[in-house]
């Protein structure tokens, strides 16, 4: 089991950035690839990014990669979302999610489904001004 906790979420301004964190407990944040996806309201939840096991490799959604960087601290067992540049159509609950190693040999796979996940948090609320 991984328990997942997000934090950094806020109300900004268009043009500002934001660092979300992403807090996990329960099993080595190391075996385990993360993600970050986000739901806007009457939308469905929609892939943001995601980090392999190893952090070598990395994937961003739609036109996100420059303005949206992820990244991981095993040590501290957390995964971090910088955004830069936020946008109103940014506004949306962000929730990492976090998928179990199925071999040895996936540590640099990521992962973008949302059915590929296997535990969620609780997510937090992300809001834009324009």
């Amino acid at each position: 089991q991984v328990q997942l906790v997000e934090s950094g979420g806020g109300l900004v301004q268009a043009g500002d950035s934001l660092r979300l964190s992403c807090a996990a407990s329960g099993r080595t944040l190391s075996r385990v690839a993360m993600g970050w996806f986000r739901q806007a309201p009457g939308k469905e939840r929609e892939f943001v990014a995601a980090i392999s096991r190893s952090g070598d490799n990395t994937n961003y959604g739609g036109s996100l990669e420059g303005r949206f960087t992820i990244s991981r601290d095993n040590a501290n067992d957390t995964v971090y979302l910088q955004m830069t540049s936020l946008k109103s159509e940014d506004t949306a609950v962000y929730y990492c999610a976090a998928r179990a190693a199925r071999s040895l040999y996936d540590g640099s796979a990521y992962y973008t489904a949302r059915e590929e996940y296997d535990y969620w948090g609780q997510g937090t609320q992300v809001t834009v001004s324009s």
